[in-house]
């Protein structure tokens, strides 16, 4: 799945506002409330977020040469190669969470994110097309900034667990859907809303009975990505 570099730009662009439109509105005591992702509050979705950012602005400025290895979809499968021999999936929700911990305020997270995500704003306009290398692959620029918006529609949705937030832009929706249903090969059921499968495509939320009898062969395929 490639996706066009002016397409992935405005999509990623407008998410990102979106995001940070939405944690300006944010309070200490929602950023202390469950978020979709097993074992974060809402601020430790956005400790993560911000950590991803920073690693997103390192691979806007690592041009390449290489043919791309990977693309919008199949980069989802990859792996993310790790110097620690002992790192696993626990021990990087533990890493945020006492990343989290150690601000003053639940959502001092959120002011020392804005300069990070404006910086990456700044360097994505200028962003000429081409190739990057990012977490040991060679991405074609669209289809690294296809990445990073679906990343941040995924974990704005998470931020609603319990909470009233914005949706996430239509564009990025169109486009996480549309990435998941890469992955998969098939698509979702259409009378499922657009969030929903995001939610199950991403593993979170479960199938109802009536949900899984609707969904034919996707349910055993499910989540296409974490």
């Amino acid at each position: 799945m490639h996706v066009d570099h002016e397409e992935a730009r405005s999509v990623f662009l407008d998410q990102l506002d979106a995001f940070l439109d939405v944690c300006g509105q944010l309070r200490d005591s929602d950023c202390v409330a469950a978020s979709r992702c097993r074992g974060w509050t809402v601020g430790d979705v956005l400790v993560h977020v911000h950590l991803g950012l920073q690693e997103m602005l390192l691979g806007v400025v690592s041009r390449s040469d290489l043919a791309p290895d990977a693309d919008a979809a199949s980069y989802w499968l990859r792996e993310v190669p790790s110097s620690d021999v002992d790192a696993d999936a626990l021990a990087g929700v533990r890493f945020v969470r006492l990343l989290g911990a150690a601000y003053r305020r639940p959502c001092g997270v959120v002011g020392h994110m804005r300069p990070t995500a404006l910086g990456v704003a700044t360097a994505v306009r200028s962003l000429a097309p081409g190739a990057l290398q990012f977490q040991g692959h060679v991405l074609a620029t669209g289809d690294f900034l296809a990445t990073w918006a679906v990343e941040l529609a995924v974990h704005q949705l998470d931020l609603g667990r319990e909470l009233c937030i914005a949706r996430p832009s239509t564009a990025a929706i169109d486009l996480t859907i549309a990435t998941i249903e890469s992955i998969l090969g098939i698509g979702m059921p259409a009378t499922w809303s657009p969030e929903f499968r995001i939610l199950a495509g991403t593993g979170r939320v479960s199938l109802s009975e009536e949900q899984m009898s609707e969904s034919g062969p996707v349910a055993g395929l499910l989540p296409a990505l974490g």
